[in-house]
């Protein structure tokens, strides 16, 4: 079926309302619109649906919002799921508290019980009570921190990790057997309520999650000495982290918590902000004015599905900056490890994950406190895996995981990314070095003096032109057959690629696996422990290029990120 047949289907399909058969007959003399609405169907992956809002097979509405549900219950009745059920949380997005009510009315009229939360969550409370509830899965209405335009919807398995590699191809494969209108059951969300399918969750949830946060506390006492003068500052930018940040940071004893009034609202546009992200400081632009207004050294902020936290600190010349996600991983990584220790509550056989692409600094503190560290690929779920993994063995304790976008997890009582935990651990570790003097700033700088000076980067390349996605083949069969000897006047080590499962040592010639899942990742370990890693995307035609520099001081540092800067994008072609 062309675009045009697909998009006749639906403008005459008695199953599609009226209002969404008005926006498609605006669409009747724009041939590139219906192209893009109907030429496929929204790629479902291992991180669920993410796209546009608006009518079309390619676009998020509850037309293709129930199908996914059709082909996840399908999933669910096939591995025996029904009864245990299926968790619904969703954010402040548009059309988010419709799509997670859609989702639950396929979920009855399949005879799949839900749990579906009463107002917007955290994606991390989703995480925790599916495995307290021991549903068989959960589902996500969130698009994390992109434009207002989209919205996504995130799968969740019994262990509270994103979906497998596995169980998200045997969906994918079933949707393709199914027709978007024919074969989707669905009913009315009052019917769904009223034959006991549906289970609001609100409250109660909220204080098992909040005690489950506050266990991993490992500095109250440093608070409640700090708590009369210090303050922070907290948005979550019209999310999803609105309510549960400011309380765990309250009954942590947090006395002055403010908050950027006009991103408390939860408002779906995100009206404040360019972008919903907290990577980027302009979006604080608000919470620094206040924050030189009110005196404070700290400025917090959540993305709108609050799994994600980005922090503003201010340094000694007065001027508010950044934090890298790198940057405070690995900040909390040497808090949590000397303050357990401190505590006596270290267990000997403790472990930190973080992905491929993080911070070479984590593995120089880790080494110099005598802690393990593994790597995996590129996004939380592995790192779900991996908790799953020491739980069964008892091989490793797990103490922390991160990534360098922003995401953080200490404890084991969610398997997901989690901000409030994250902005809990910030606040008692900025009060534990106030009292030896210091702001976070300080403290980071203090942290290069002992581990070494590291800088990161990350680049994304656009590969132009209609052959962008085929330029990206021949740069990776390019790469993997000449292997370069030097990048950035720095020599070459081993070089892993992921691809193919191999580790080549240049100097030995020898070969071992990588250990690691395949994933179309190249990276190569530089003299020095500096590093560069080359990721395509699997569905655009552009590439990240990862830049890990290390020195002898910031200057070093710099100098060797733009040599490897430059390095990567001639390896692309690119310069």
């Amino acid at each position: 079926m062309d675009y045009q047949q697909a998009y006749e289907k639906w403008l005459n399909s008695p199953q599609v309302d009226e209002k969404t058969k008005q926006e498609l007959r605006l669409l009747e003399q724009d041939e590139a619109q219906k192209n893009y609405r109907f030429m496929k169907m929204l790629d479902f992956g291992t991180a669920g649906l993410r796209g546009i809002l608006g009518a079309g097979l390619n676009m998020m509405n509850i037309y293709t919002v129930r199908y996914t549900t059709q082909g996840l219950a399908d999933l669910i009745r096939r591995c025996g799921g029904e009864q245990r059920g299926v968790c619904i949380a969703y954010d402040s997005r548009h059309m988010s508290t419709e799509f997670a009510r859609e989702a639950a009315c396929v979920l009855a009229a399949n005879g799949i019980k839900s749990f579906l939360f009463d107002e917007l969550r955290p994606t991390p409370e989703l995480s925790f009570a599916l495995r307290e509830l021991n549903c068989i899965a959960g589902i996500n209405i969130t698009a994390s921190h992109n434009p207002k335009e989209y919205n996504g919807y995130k799968v969740y398995w019994e262990d509270g990790a994103q979906l497998p590699p596995d169980h998200a191809a045997q969906i994918s494969a079933r949707l393709k057997e199914l027709d978007i209108f024919e074969d989707v059951q669905t009913c009315t969300f009052e019917e769904a309520k009223q034959a006991g399918w549906v289970t609001l969750l609100g409250k109660e949830m909220d204080e098992r999650y909040l005690e489950c946060v506050l266990e991993q506390s490992v500095g109250s006492d440093a608070v409640r000495q700090c708590a009369e003068e210090f303050k922070v500052i907290f948005t979550p930018f019209h999310g999803a982290g609105y309510r549960l940040v400011p309380e765990v940071l309250r009954r942590l004893g947090m006395q002055h918590i403010l908050t950027v009034p006009g991103q408390m609202v939860l408002d779906g546009d995100f009206p404040t902000v360019k972008s919903p992200n907290p990577e980027d400081k302009a979006g604080f632009t608000e919470a620094i004015e206040m924050a030189k207004a009110q005196d404070v050294d700290l400025i917090i902020g959540t993305d709108p599905d609050a799994d994600r936290c980005g922090i503003v600190v201010r340094r000694q010349d007065g001027e508010y900056v950044t934090l890298s996600g790198n940057q405070v991983g690995v900040l909390l990584l040497d808090y949590l490890i000397r303050r357990r220790r401190e505590l006596g509550i270290l267990a000997p056989n403790s472990a930190v994950i973080k992905s491929i692409v993080t911070t070479n600094m984590a593995a120089a503190v880790c080494e110099r406190q005598g802690i393990t560290l593994m790597d995996v690929l590129t996004g939380f779920k592995f790192i779900g895996e991996k908790i799953k993994e020491f739980e069964e063995s008892g091989e490793y304790t797990y103490l922390f995981g991160f990534e360098e976008s922003y995401g953080y997890l200490a404890g084991t009582y969610a398997r997901d990314k989690d901000a409030v935990v994250a902005a809990m651990l910030i606040c008692e570790m900025a009060c534990w070095y106030r009292l030896q003097g210091k702001t976070l700033y300080e403290a980071m700088q203090a942290l290069y003096e002992v581990y070494g000076w590291y800088e990161e980067k990350v680049i994304s390349v656009a590969m132009r032109g209609l052959d962008g996605l085929q330029k990206m083949k021949q740069i990776g069969a390019s790469l993997r057959t000449s292997l370069p000897e030097t990048l950035g006047g720095l020599q070459v080590l081993r070089v892993r690629d992921y691809l193919n499962g191999q580790i080549t040592d240049l100097q030995s010639g020898q070969q071992m696996p990588t250990g690691l899942p395949v994933s179309d990742v190249m990276f190569y370990e530089l003299q020095g422990g500096s590093a560069l890693i080359i990721r395509p995307s699997g569905t655009e035609p552009k590439v990240k290029l990862y830049v890990m520099a290390c020195g002898a001081d910031a200057e070093a540092c710099a100098a060797v990120c733009r040599a490897l800067e430059q390095a990567g994008k001639e390896l692309l072609g690119e310069v």
